[in-house]
């Protein structure tokens, strides 16, 4: 049986997610980490999309793309077959690193949009690694908040979902208790696995 095609258009938004083979880690140490990030920055000066949002988790990933003129599965295909080169290599494993094809949710609305990058900015406190989102470092959040810089990150067009104070309302937003989150919006919007 076929594998049903992606659906993609210029200017889409997608949540995508990755998952180790079996749950098991994809990233060891900081040097993996600063890899995936490096490759994303080499993928967009070759294929360029824009990053609103990633989350670099110790078996999975998250990232919040649009898309211009190439579907997702070429920019996945760039960073996810490099990073596994790189990984089987650095830490002498053989086989698949990722299980089976990244996960996908096409975001066409507002609300979905911001939901999205709240879902991923929160997933390590869900995970109980931090108390606070600002705290994990392989996340774009503390970016966000204007205590990191990633050339390939755009922050823009979320913080223009808010009035001045932009980045405090963003915060506070990502960070009100009891507030929608991702799920709540959509239930079958939660990504596979995560």
């Amino acid at each position: 049986m076929s594998r049903k095609p992606r659906q993609w258009y210029p200017g889409a938004r997608y949540h995508i997610t990755a998952r180790g083979n079996r749950g098991a880690a994809v990233f060891f140490n900081d040097d993996d980490y600063d890899m995936y990030l490096q490759l994303i920055l080499r993928c967009q000066k070759e294929i360029p999309f824009t990053v609103h949002a990633f989350c670099l988790m110790t078996n999975h990933i998250h990232l919040l793309l649009e898309v211009y003129n190439h579907p997702p599965g070429e920019i996945m295909q760039f960073i996810q077959f490099r990073y596994a080169k790189y990984f089987n290599k650095q830490h002498k494993f053989n086989g698949h690193l990722f299980q089976g094809r990244y996960y996908s949710k096409l975001i066409e609305t507002t609300s979905y949009f911001l939901a999205a990058s709240k879902y991923i900015h929160l997933n390590p406190v869900n995970a109980g690694m931090v108390a606070v989102p600002e705290a994990y470092r392989w996340s774009s959040y503390p970016a966000y908040l204007g205590k990191e810089q990633h050339s390939f990150l755009t922050r823009k067009p979320l913080l223009d979902c808010f009035v001045d104070p932009k980045i405090q309302r963003y915060k506070n937003y990502i960070e009100e208790k009891g507030g929608k989150a991702y799920g709540d919006y959509c239930e079958e919007y939660r990504p596979e696995g995560a």
